[in-house]
């Protein structure tokens, strides 16, 4: 698998192999080498792999970097956050709790699925060292078609050529839950499992009807489609999704705005939240130094320039719809600062 990698706002590329080779984050002590904290993402196409960069830019702190009160980075001193490219939630949360991955982000419901060993995990163990340090903000369970496909619901994507993402993303578990609750499944449709960039390409090229793609809106990947040729967003409402609700409750009514993609007009339908994991076996000093960095008053700044979606990540939502129990730094980090944590969060005993 090819990976794209880089380091946000810094010129560190030839550090990457020997600064990853060493398993686990380590405590970050300023006057050691640096150390590197990697954040999976998701492909480059969608809001994952942007959201993850302003997440590196908040919590780095190279050596030699200006104190924070003197106009530095106010990240976790000798840090070097790096964001990897990744196939999405249910890769990142395997590669955290395998210790390939220091941190990712992942889809409420994959890391809850993933954590008890349920769902599309069912014939696998617990990932039971699986934590998180925030909820950070909804995602749009996006079904792209070509105006003339004629696809005007769920139902019509019977016989269609539709993609359902890649082996190992969140949204094509999302995807196949969807189609089940209108009766469909994969083998119903000419069915693509390929990823979004791709799915684009196919669009553009006339060789694909429709695509599932689940990301914070709008996604960048979706804007470029929609200003080439014409696309409708297919809405995800009726009765099949009184039935999601009530047997997933990690779903979410949601719309997508008008006039979010040129032409495209308000649109009902599902969200899941994105959040920021952890392993268990990661230092709580630097998880809870990780934290602080995230909530500190100068990430405010960068969050609400970044990204749209970056605005929705807020303090006070930072506990909502955890799929997993918080780290424990994490978790000192929130009742420091006046947080109730839900029974639900505690993480187990150690």
């Amino acid at each position: 698998m090819r990976r794209r990698q880089f380091l946000s706002g810094l010129s560190l590329a030839p550090l990457l192999a020997g600064g990853l080779a060493g398993g686990l984050a380590r405590r970050a002590v300023a006057d050691e080498a640096p150390t590197f904290f990697r954040i999976g993402t998701g492909s480059t196409a969608g809001t994952y792999f942007p959201i993850g960069g302003l997440l590196a830019t908040a919590i780095s702190h190279p050596p030699g970097s200006r104190p924070c009160d003197s106009g530095g980075s106010c990240g976790v001193p000798g840090l070097i956050a790096v964001v990897q490219s990744t196939e999405g939630s249910v890769y990142n949360v395997r590669a955290v709790s395998e210790g390939r991955l220091e941190s990712a982000l992942s889809q409420a419901d994959v890391a809850f699925w993933a954590y008890h060993g349920a769902g599309p995990f069912a014939d696998k163990p617990p990932l039971a060292n699986l934590r998180a340090i925030a909820n950070l903000y909804p995602e749009s369970v996006q079904l792209v078609a070509a105006a003339d496909a004629k696809v005007r619901n769920v139902a019509d994507l019977k016989g269609k050529r539709v993609s359902i993402d890649s082996e190992g993303s969140g949204t094509q578990i999302d995807a196949k839950l969807i189609l089940q609750a209108w009766g469909l499944s994969p083998k119903d449709l000419d069915a693509r499992m390929i990823g979004a960039n791709e799915a684009v390409e196919q669009m553009r090229r006339g060789t694909l009807d429709a695509f599932f793609y689940v990301a914070g809106t709008p996604t960048a990947a979706i804007e470029a489609l929609a200003r080439d040729m014409t696309i409708t967003l297919v809405p995800i409402e009726g009765p099949p999704v009184e039935k999601l609700l009530k047997d997933y409750p990690f779903f979410a009514r949601a719309f997508v705005g008008a006039g979010l993609y040129r032409g495209v007009a308000a649109t009902a339908t599902l969200s899941v939240g994105a959040q920021w994991i952890c392993s268990a076996e990661i230092d709580a000093q630097l998880i809870y130094e990780v934290t602080a960095s995230l909530w500190h008053e100068n990430t405010r700044h960068l969050l609400d320039a970044g990204h749209q979606k970056g605005r929705l990540i807020q303090f006070a939502t930072a506990l909502d719809g955890l799929g997993v129990p918080l780290h424990p730094g994490a978790l000192r980090y929130y009742e420091d600062h006046g947080k109730a944590i839900p029974e639900t969060l505690q993480p187990p005993e150690e």
